[in-house]
């Protein structure tokens, strides 16, 4: 493992859907000389998709693990998925990366999911280059697309390259730091890029653009401004110098173009990589990134877990100090001391065993039993607790039985393993008809963890229809009193308390207080208090969903010293949740998503009365290119089976992508319909 976090880079690829994502890291890979052939998606032999439902849908839906190496450093990459519903593999996988390339497709530029992973990177801290990809197709446009970043992104867009050519014609870019072409003449990855004079067409640009990248980088570094503005000519290691500096603060993001299926703009762009992004020893040390030093003691976060039929796989990231085979290690949050019986450099779904990992590293261990994402692993001697990893609300529900009855065991066992590995899937039973509702992020994840139950567990599975995955909330403060008291023959159960109930803004989820002062209720009481309210508001009032954005506040109550117990404390303040709930106007809310629709404009007047029709509010339409592209936000319910119809009204020539937005709180029909359900 790397020894000098100087010469180590941890990084992701993140793009939406189809943008060439992990064509750019097939490429990576051939390039660094980690595969020796070049894998391609659409054949389904890419590496990174080594899952067999990756291959067969041609998509990616596991962030896959990588070590490479270029000009003298180790490059761990983590490809990741595009489509929305395996959004929890770009969020665990920006919590623990540096740095990101993010892939835009050189004819759509910034779509809906590029702008959701943008987002991600900001709260993580994660410093990006920008690579516009598909540069050789019909309707690609460089300059459209660096546009498109700086305003639906909000960044300031560092042009390091120029396109030599346009879609067909689109042979190699100009590097504005050397003020060189490099062209590509083969397709076939068989030869290095010529490099030669910038193309006389291109040179007062060329200029232009260059005038524009210095200024930019000179306002990185005091030194370099002073030498600008004494007119001495900055050296080209200068500017790189001062570019990375950028980068690190996150003050621009370097551009660079080219077309990974052509083979042509992968080599700039690991230049880039090494150049420009963040090694482990750049970063201040944050509360939930420790300074990466090897010699303190331990802290790493564990971001992934896999099953591979035997002994599962933790992925972890090692913040600071050494991880050794065989060492035994605090879990700080279970307090279970858990042991390293194996650890391994990962290459996509080949591994080498390895003895130790230094600080800033990208490992696999497995021996661990009882750790799952986001949790932490600390020296015993020094424990220490990092920020976990935010894990998406789940919008759709699909019930699920087992086809014999014989698998209600194992079926039960392998929704477990599931959630384990992905912790936005759900797993509940509905309270009214018994029934257990797997809940996901969208019909696409759901059919994968289906298909996962058959292929790898054996299990034959019934599916409903899927539903949509409703919330209850309430819209007023209200407080009530309860006490819980029984007495049959034993030990009796008595617990009184008075809790309030207020609603909360949308998204806030549940928060629980204490006012109790003066020993009213014991402390060892409290926790089971909460127990009983989450518990209570899991099960809902109105229609059975989980009713969310409100606040209880403990206020007061009392307990008896015989007859108290954990066990009444939770029994009352489920009763009284319930009680105060059933006050407090309860209401229902329905999910609703941020849909994209692009279609040829003869359609567009058509398409935008479709989604009036489903309840949807259009925000915006806007052209790219000769297609319009339409903003709304539609409720999911009205978006099943969407597909089909806009493929009828558009001749089959529109296509959508949708992503959660929010909950509101649903029409009064739809309100009716479900709580007398």
């Amino acid at each position: 493992m790397n020894s000098n976090p100087r010469n180590l880079r941890n990084i992701g690829v993140i793009a939406h859907v189809d943008a060439g994502k992990t064509t750019v890291t097939e490429r990576i890979l051939f390039y660094t000389g980690e595969s020796h052939r070049i894998g391609e998606v659409h054949e389904g032999t890419a590496r990174m998709d080594f899952d067999p439902q990756e291959q067969k849908r041609g998509i990616t839906i596991n962030s896959a693990a990588v070590t490479v190496h270029w000009k003298g450093t180790q490059v761990n990459v983590i490809d990741t998925p595009g489509h929305i519903d395996f959004n929890i593999e770009v969020r665990r996988s920006l919590r623990v990366l540096d740095g990101a390339v993010v892939v835009f497709d050189g004819v759509a530029g910034v779509e809906p999911q590029t702008e959701t992973n943008w987002r991600l990177a900001d709260g993580y801290g994660v410093s990006r280059i920008a690579f516009v990809n598909k540069l050789d197709r019909v309707g690609a446009d460089f300059r459209r697309v660096v546009s498109m970043i700086e305003e639906r992104l909000g960044v300031k867009a560092l042009l390091l390259q120029l396109p030599i050519g346009a879609e067909g014609e689109f042979r190699g870019v100009v590097d504005l730091l050397t003020m060189r072409s490099l062209v590509w003449q083969r397709d076939d990855a068989s030869e290095a890029p010529h490099v030669g004079e910038v193309p006389a067409e291109l040179l007062d640009l060329a200029r232009r653009e260059r005038a524009r990248l210095v200024e930019a980088v000179v306002e990185q570094d005091d030194e370099l401004l002073g030498a600008y503005l004494n007119g001495e000519e900055l050296s080209v290691e200068a500017l790189r110098s001062g570019i990375r500096k950028g980068v690190l603060a996150r003050a621009f993001v370097p551009v660079l173009g080219g077309s990974a299926y052509r083979n042509r703009g992968v080599e700039p762009l690991l230049d880039a990589v090494v150049d420009f992004l963040p090694s482990p020893g750049d970063l201040a040390a944050t509360e939930s990134r420790p300074a990466a030093d090897a010699q303190a003691p331990l802290a790493a976060l564990a971001f992934k877990v896999v099953s591979d039929g035997h002994a599962g796989m933790v992925f972890v990231r090692v913040y600071r100090g050494r991880l050794r085979r065989g060492d035994t290690v605090l879990n700080a949050v279970t307090g279970r001391v858990e042991r390293v019986s194996r650890l391994y450099e990962v290459h996509a779904d080949d591994r080498i065993d390895i003895e130790e990992a230094r600080a800033g590293d990208i490992v696999a261990i497995v021996g661990l039993k009882d750790t799952l994402t986001g949790h932490t692993l600390s020296d015993r001697a020094h424990p220490v607790h990092l920020e976990e990893i935010s894990v998406p609300e789940p919008v759709i529900d699909v019930a699920i039985e087992p086809r014999a009855q014989a698998d209600q065991q194992g079926l039960a066992a392998a929704l477990a393993q599931l959630q384990r590995e992905d912790p936005s899937l759900r797993v509940r039973q509905d309270a009214e008809s018994g029934q257990v509702l797997l809940s996901g992020m969208g019909e696409l994840q759901l059919e994968v963890a289906v298909e996962r139950l058959r292929s790898r567990h054996g299990i034959e599975v019934v599916v409903g229809r899927p539903q949509v995955a409703y919330r209850e909330t309430i819209s007023r403060e209200t407080e009530v009193h309860h006490v819980h008291k029984k007495q049959s023959g034993g030990p009796g159960q008595f617990a009184e308390l008075r809790l309030r109930l207020a609603p909360l803004a949308r998204g806030a989820g549940l928060r629980f207080e204490s006012r109790i002062n003066g020993g009213a209720i014991p402390k060892e009481f409290i926790p089971s208090v909460e127990a009983g309210v989450r518990r209570a508001a899991q099960a809902g009032v109105l229609a059975g969903y989980p009713t969310v954005d409100f606040l209880a506040t403990l206020v007061d109550g009392s307990f008896h010293e015989r007859d108290s117990s954990t066990l009444a404390f939770e029994l009352a303040a489920a009763a009284a949740f319930r009680d105060a709930a059933a006050q407090a106007g309860p209401t229902l809310l329905e999910p609703v998503m941020a849909v994209e629709v692009i279609t040829p404009v003869d359609y567009l007047g058509d398409a935008i009365g479709d989604l009036h029709r489903r309840r949807g509010i259009v925000r915006n339409n806007t052209a790219r290119g000769n297609a319009a592209v339409i903003d709304a936000q539609v409720p999911l319910k009205e978006m099943f089976g969407y597909i089909g119809g806009l493929r009828a009204l558009s001749q089959g020539r529109a296509q959508y992508s949708m992503q959660f937005d929010h909950y509101r709180e649903a029409a009064a029909s739809e309100r009716a319909a479900l709580t007398l359900a």
